[in-house]
This record gives structure tokens, C-alpha cells and sequence, in this order.
């Protein structure tokens, strides 16, 4: 059995406190970068998040979207007719069903947006190669973790509201 010192636990907490500071600073330079990304493609924060699921998970009928965006199906509507009027994503009937719609982005645009992204996914890169893969699959669980949590928080949120 170890014995674990106030040192120890002294010690424990400022690490847990840094990662947290670290994940806060990490959260507010990807926005700011988000928002440079989004001015140079006249794109909004929330049009950009939906527009990134919609590439990530899709396609996907606006209400999945909705409900993975955590936004009002009414607030979504807005948002699609943004996106599919610059472009970016298209309404289609969905063949398994033609009476539903499903969302699906368009590629040609994503090329743009990921060029704008190219200099992060660069840095990314190299910053991912200084570690084995035994510590990235530990950074890659953590990050998993975290989102989860996230996820879990912000769900809570909603239900009490």
C-alpha cells in the first residue's frame, strides 16, 4: 500500500487545475480561430458548429441535427437556409423514406474551409509526432473523456432548464 503525502495531493491538484486551465485556453483559441475562419468565409460560430456535424456524422435529417446541435429545430431551419443559400450544404429527399429530408454538405466548399484550416492540421501534426502511440492513444482516451463529460454537462444543463 503507498502512502500518498499532502505534497502528493497538493501537487495532484495543481495538475488537474492546469489541465483544466489548459482545456479553457485550448477552448478559446479554437474559437478565435473559428471566428477567423468564419469572417473569412461569412460564415456564423453556430452555422460553422452545424456545418462541421453535418460533415463529421452526415447526412442527417434536421432534426438529428437539431438535437445534435442542442439547438431548437426552428433555430436550425435558419441555419440551413444560411448554409444552403452560400452553398455549403444541401436538402435532399431521403430515399428511404421520401416524405423526410436529410442534410448533406457539399465538398467542393469543405475544400475552401480546410485550406483555411491548414496551417492548425499542420501544426496538429507535428505536435502529434513527438509522442509515441502509446501516449497519443492516452491523449486520444482523454479527449474522448472530456468530450463525454462535456456532453453529460450539457445535457444536464438542458434538462433542468
Amino acid at each position: 500500500m503507498s502512502h500518498v503525502t499532502s505534497g502528493d495531493q497538493r501537487a495532484r491538484r495543481r495538475l488537474t487545475t492546469q489541465i483544466k486551465e489548459s482545456m479553457r485556453d485550448l477552448h478559446n483559441q479554437l474559437s478565435m480561430l473559428n471566428r477567423q475562419v468564419g469572417t473569412h468565409l461569412d460564415l456564423k460560430d453556430i452555422d460553422m458548429d452545424c456545418l462541421d456535424l453535418v460533415s463529421r456524422q452526415g447526412p442527417l435529417s434536421p432534426t438529428a441535427l437539431a438535437r445534435l446541435a442542442g439547438l431548437h429545430p426552428a433555430t436550425m431551419t435558419g441555419i440551413l437556409d444560411r448554409l444552403e443559400r452560400a452553398g455549403w450544404i444541401v436538402r435532399e429527399r431521403d430515399a428511404a423514406d421520401r416524405r423526410a429530408v436529410i442534410v448533406r454538405a457539399l465538398p467542393d466548399r469543405g475544400k475552401e474551409m480546410f485550406g483555411l484550416f491548414a496551417g492548425m492540421n499542420t501544426a496538429m501534426d507535428a505536435i502529434c509526432a513527438e509522442y509515441d502511440d502509446g501516449q497519443l492513444r492516452l491523449v486520444a482516451d482523454f479527449l474522448a473523456k472530456a468530450t463525454g463529460a462535456g456532453r453529460t454537462a450539457t445535457h444536464d444543463l438542458s434538462a433542468s432548464a
